[in-house]
């Protein structure tokens, strides 16, 4: 796939789906529900599910169901019903590895500055989506984007994520999106990460999942070009990011409601 793909319509584009892989039955019911509905509203979708998570509170959290099972669920929702899928990685190795099973490799927030990642996954010449560190002002994105263009790719999404308010706390400063999209690449608002309280006594993330649709709404009517949302059937059974997972039967609504934003303003 390329960029032109994703920005086909005049709507925003999704990256959507589990914050990881739970098993087969789940991520291809939740891509099946999700590609039905964007079908209908015609916003161009990407399934979303992390194969591993590399980033978690406790060592006794879950992180996965083992990194080629897992793969082999994201390349089964991609054959299956025909739709793109991104994935994390990690390390170097996990580049080439995951290139053979999704179709855009998504860098971490906390590791988008690690210069040998960045120009492992642009080696591989899938869609680099980079999300923004808590820790950087927006400006400063230009230069991971660089490193991958740098590598021969250009194909880069810069992702906004919320940035570190205090010690258990992120806020979203919309004057990210318009600042990053002047580097001339798509700009995706992560919206339930960016309601994450990480790192909380409990050991446990918290969130604030009552505010998804604020800060979606916000996103669009500054001019993001995509939106990232974690949902789940079940968002308090999910195995990871429980506590700020939109539930999936609200997805189409909230979606509705974005399109008439995203049409006011343009």
């Amino acid at each position: 796939m390329t960029i032109k793909d994703l920005t086909r319509t005049r709507n925003f584009f999704l990256l959507a789906g589990p914050c990881v892989i739970e098993d087969e039955d789940m991520a291809l019911h939740i891509a099946e529900r999700i590609a039905g509905i964007t079908e209908k509203l015609n916003i161009p979708y990407v399934f979303k599910g992390s194969y591993r998570k590399a980033n978690r509170s406790r060592i006794d959290s879950f992180t996965g169901i083992g990194d080629e099972k897992a793969l082999k669920i994201l390349l089964k929702v991609h054959e299956t019903l025909g739709i793109p899928t991104v994935t994390d990685i990690h390390e170097t190795t996990e580049a080439d590895i995951a290139a053979e099973y999704v179709d855009i490799l998504q860098i971490p927030a906390f590791l988008c500055r690690q210069t040998d990642l960045l120009a492992a996954a642009a080696k591989t010449g899938k869609i680099v989506n980079i999300k923004k560190g808590q820790f950087l002002a927006p400006e400063s994105m230009q230069f991971a984007a660089r490193k991958v263009e740098d590598s021969g790719n250009p194909n880069v999404i810069l992702t906004e994520r919320g940035s570190t308010f205090g010690y258990t706390d992120l806020v979203v400063d919309f004057r990210s999106i318009p600042q990053m999209k002047k580097f001339g690449f798509p700009v995706v608002t992560d919206i339930t990460h960016s309601l994450q309280q990480p790192n909380q006594t409990s050991g446990i993330s918290g969130g604030l999942p009552e505010l998804i649709e604020t800060i979606a709404k916000a996103a669009v009517a500054v001019g993001t070009d995509g939106l990232f949302i974690e949902t789940h059937p079940e968002p308090l059974k999910a195995k990871s990011d429980a506590t700020n997972m939109l539930p999936l039967d609200r997805l189409e609504d909230l979606l509705t409601k974005l399109i008439r934003i995203r049409d006011a303003v343009r």
